[in-house]
């Protein structure tokens, strides 16, 4: 650092410095903006044409400052040129002479200047100006220290950042920095030339989110202004259905009833009984029924939309109730009614292994998150985790599944989900050993994850959907209601782009869709 030329011990200044009145504020840090009223925020109005002129249909836009934001957006985009151009041919500066040479005077490091400067801009808030001094002359203060002018930088400490009483804090560090060299690191204080010019930008930054936008325009204030237009746009579409891709600036969006599929393509007539379970891979490539018959079956999904019929999975002698795909979508596991778990190579179709447990029978299944295991609910209401190769990883006995039940497993691996009672859902988190419950008023008929892990849809015996959101503790969100249910089990689930719809089966042949928008 060099040496410090002055009469008193470092040690002795140091503290002499820090020991500040009892009555001196403590100011928040002034990397947040200050929280004022919108009055006191208003700098001084700046010399413009056409300040009153309005423009749009509804006569709320200023126009001044619409030209504005498009010269600042010009500027962003690297259209130098264009930029001074719009402001010669309107009349309307981005920035007034006096924000100008103020800007100018940060980039070049001439501090003083900028200090003085920054007093004849018009700030109304004399907080702002004392936090917007505060980062300039803590600048001032660590590019001394790197240059190793130990006594100036000493001298701007005491003598102009402390009579500010602003961050008495963010002042203790900066003093510490005198007597160590590792504060300084912590700090960002670099020796490289190239990092002057990065930390002045960041210093701008930091006083463009202080002043008032009046003074000096936000950055990509215009990309934010358009992005809220579109985000209340998409916020308002009820079919909302399709990828940010298909968004234009060139007209308003809205998606019509045909982004909600509707009409019949393709009829499926393998099976022979009734289908009680359909999933589609991760990948969008295949479709698995299961089916009554004792059989599941595998479709391949071609490009054109058209599904064909790629392995008949046989094998169980009870009906198959549920399917699940591997994470990769190579396996597939089926469960036949309190039967067996069998898993098949997708490719081939051929049965890999079979999981069982002597006398007692599987009723659900489901991955590991990792894809290197399976666990299942058993009809003795215990749940059981086996490895690819049959082997027992874990097991819990006790009130953990119903023989009618479904099971998911969180994509982290930690909290495995079940029916445990006929009117309760049980939440188990395997690596803290602890418990929650969902308790409904009527009994679950089945109950459908989110992608997101976030939420669960439970449908009840009473015609009702429930939404749950099981983030900490659960809480009921929703209830939907319309589809029929008087005799089988009637499952729904999440979907559309970014699982923006709920989607019900129905026993009066109907499928009951609707719109899912939830905020935590």
């Amino acid at each position: 650092m060099g040496v410090i030329e002055d009469s008193e011990p470092p040690l002795k200044r140091v503290k002499g410095l820090l020991e500040e009145p009892k009555s001196l504020p403590e100011y928040n840090s002034t990397a947040e903006p200050v929280s004022c009223s919108l009055e006191d925020q208003m700098a001084r109005p700046l010399t413009s044409q056409g300040d009153g002129e309005t423009i749009g249909s509804q006569g709320v836009i200023k126009k001044t400052e619409f030209i504005k934001i498009i010269t600042k957006a010009l500027y962003s985009l690297g259209y130098n040129k264009s930029g001074a151009l719009l402001e010669e041919e309107s009349g309307v500066p981005l920035h007034s002479s006096v924000v100008i040479q103020f800007m100018q005077q940060v980039t070049d490091g001439k501090w003083d200047d900028s200090v003085a400067t920054l007093h004849m801009i018009g700030l109304s808030d004399e907080t702002i100006v004392k936090s917007a001094s505060f980062l300039i002359l803590e600048q001032k203060f660590l590019e001394l220290l790197k240059v190793e002018k130990v006594t100036a930088a000493l001298e701007t400490l005491r003598n102009e950042i402390v009579p500010l009483h602003v961050n008495l804090n963010r002042v203790h560090d900066l003093a510490a920095c005198i007597i160590s060299p590792f504060q300084c690191v912590r700090l960002g204080i670099s020796g490289q030339e190239t990092e002057v010019t990065k930390s002045r930008s960041k210093i701008l930054e930091k006083l463009q989110k202080l002043f008032p936008a009046a003074v000096m325009i936000p950055e990509k204030r215009l990309e934010h202004l358009v992005e809220r237009a579109l985000d209340v746009q998409r916020a308002a579409c009820l079919f909302h259905n399709t990828s940010d891709s298909e968004l234009s600036l060139y007209s308003d969006h809205q998606c019509g009833k045909n982004q909600i599929p509707s009409q019949t393509l393709q009829i499926l007539q393998v099976h022979n009984d009734e289908v009680w379970f359909l999933q589609f891979s991760h990948n969008g490539k295949y479709l698995a029924s299961s089916s009554k018959d004792q059989s599941a079956i595998i479709w391949e999904v071609k490009e054109n939309g058209q599904v064909s019929l790629k392995h008949t999975l046989c094998g169980h002698q009870k009906p198959v109730s549920t399917i699940s795909w591997s994470p990769d979508d190579s396996q597939i596991l089926t469960c036949g009614l309190e039967e067996v778990i069998r898993r098949w190579d997708v490719s081939s179709g051929e049965c890999l292994h079979v999981y069982e447990k002597p006398g007692v029978g599987l009723i659900s299944c489901g991955w590991f998150h990792d894809g290197r295991g399976i666990f299942a609910g058993m009809t003795d209401r215990s749940i059981c985790l086996w490895d690819l190769d049959g082997r027992e990883l874990e097991w819990w006995k006790g009130q953990r599944a119903l023989r009618i039940s479904d099971m998911a497993i969180t994509d982290d691996g930690k909290r495995i989900i079940s029916i445990c009672r006929e009117s309760a859902i049980l939440l188990l988190d395997r690596e803290a050993k602890f418990e929650r419950l969902i308790e409904e008023v009527d009994m679950i008929t089945s109950f459908s994850l989110s992608k997101d892990n976030k939420f669960l849809l439970v449908n009840l015996i009473n015609q009702e959907i429930h939404l749950w959101n099981i983030e900490g503790d659960p809480k009921l969100v929703s209830s939907y209601k319309g589809h029929k249910r008087t005799r089988f089990v009637i499952r729904s689930c999440f979907g559309g782009l970014g699982q923006a719809f709920i989607a019900s089966g129905s026993e009066d042949s109907q499928i009951d869709v609707q719109p899912f928008k939830y905020s935590l």
